[in-house]
């Protein structure tokens, strides 16, 4: 007897596991371009040269994909997360506003890719509500570029995450969140409010914010990308501002703020103004960068453009 297994609960876990994004590519029957954003994509052989990607059933690219002569796989690079949106929704043209050229097999390869594989339709194999779709590499190409990352529901830049490290190694550090639910953010404080968060000396810096907001709030915590390092030399320490997201519930400890009315309560300092009025703008545009610099000045870094 099979064990029943939560599917969202399954599909949280397995969300756990950082990956690359990919957009794969192919042609339909009357040679028109389709494709689909996939992060369940793998490298399988050198000798002979073969990949994977993963593909449902329920996706409408089903029977296009299943029954083509080969498909493409491309890397998307730092800077295309408007690339991944785009294949993700559903579109009439999704390629209507990206670059991109036939490859040497026939499939379409996106610009600006940290890489891609033109590659034969190998095999199709079952795999429960998924199918398997083996391919063999006909061509490919590397770029100089960084791939995009995935985790837990949302983007992420290496060389970005790379950075706060290297600033979580420097000094004193405290780590913070703004915690978003429903067009809200989560605020601590009873007259000056302050973002939720805690100094960390010497543990894991993820898991001593996770632990900090779940004992905070009482609910669950997920840890999502990085949005602000910055150093304040009014306190001698280094800030690092993670996008957090809360679980159903009323929080036991601080409280949630409507966007439209962040210019109502009085910060701790002007530094988390500054963060949560951006974050504020970047959500109703749609883009999402991540800030370094000093509490004053410093330079965000775009990783989104609203597709």
């Amino acid at each position: 007897m099979t064990q029943h297994l939560d599917p969202r609960a399954l599909r949280s876990a397995f969300g756990a596991f950082a990956t690359g994004v990919t957009v794969v590519t192919s042609t339909d029957a009357q040679g028109k371009p389709l494709g689909f954003t996939a992060n369940s994509f793998t490298s399988v052989s050198l000798d002979p040269p073969l990949l994977l990607v993963c593909l449902a059933r329920s996706s409408r690219n089903f029977e296009a994909m299943t029954t083509a002569s080969g498909f493409a796989v491309n890397i998307l690079a730092e800077t295309q997360q408007d690339i991944s949106n785009t294949f993700a929704r559903p579109s009439e043209d999704r390629f209507a506003t990206v670059a991109w050229s036939s490859g040497p097999f026939g499939s379409p390869v996106i610009a600006g890719v940290a890489a891609w594989f033109d590659c034969r339709l190998e095999q199709v194999i079952e795999a429960g509500d998924h199918v398997i779709l083996l391919g063999r590499v006909e061509a490919f190409e590397s770029g100089d570029s960084n791939g995009l990352g995935y985790v837990r529901g949302g983007y992420f830049v290496p060389t970005l995450a790379a950075r706060a490290v290297s600033a979580a190694a420097e000094g004193s550090l405290h780590l913070s969140a703004v915690v978003e639910r429903d067009g809200e953010i989560l605020l601590v404080g009873d007259g000056t409010k302050s973002l939720p968060g805690c100094d960390v000396n010497g543990e894991e810096p993820l898991a001593a914010l996770r632990s900090a907001l779940e004992g905070l709030t009482g609910l669950p915590v997920t840890i999502g990308f990085l949005y602000s390092v910055y150093e304040d030399r009014k306190d001698g320490r280094q800030h690092i501002v993670y996008r957090a997201f809360l679980g159903e519930g009323d929080p036991r400890g601080g409280s949630f703020v409507a966007l439209d009315r962040l210019a109502d309560p009085t910060f701790d300092s002007a530094a988390t103004a500054d963060i949560v009025n951006r974050f504020a703008s970047e959500r109703s545009l749609g883009n999402f960068g991540v800030y370094f610099g000093t509490e004053t000045t410093g330079r965000v870094h775009s990783i989104a453009r609203k597709a």
